[in-house]
């Protein structure tokens, strides 16, 4: 998915990011805020994934 369509749906992915990735918080996913490189980074330090096996996390969950 396109980062930009990732950033003007926000508010509804939001919800259901935070059941996917239940160790994000409600202000980290207000920070990231659609942002697929900020994702990527909090998935990586949150539950230790590569980078790779963070954007192939987020790929799969957005398509």
């Amino acid at each position: 998915m396109n980062s930009d369509r990732i950033e003007g749906s926000w508010k509804e992915w939001k919800g259901k990011a935070q059941k996917k990735w239940g160790e994000l918080t409600d202000d980290e996913l207000d920070q990231i805020n659609g942002s697929r490189s900020e994702l990527i980074g909090k998935i990586q330090q949150k539950y230790g994934k590569t980078k790779e096996e963070a954007k192939r996390e987020i790929d799969s969950f957005f398509s």
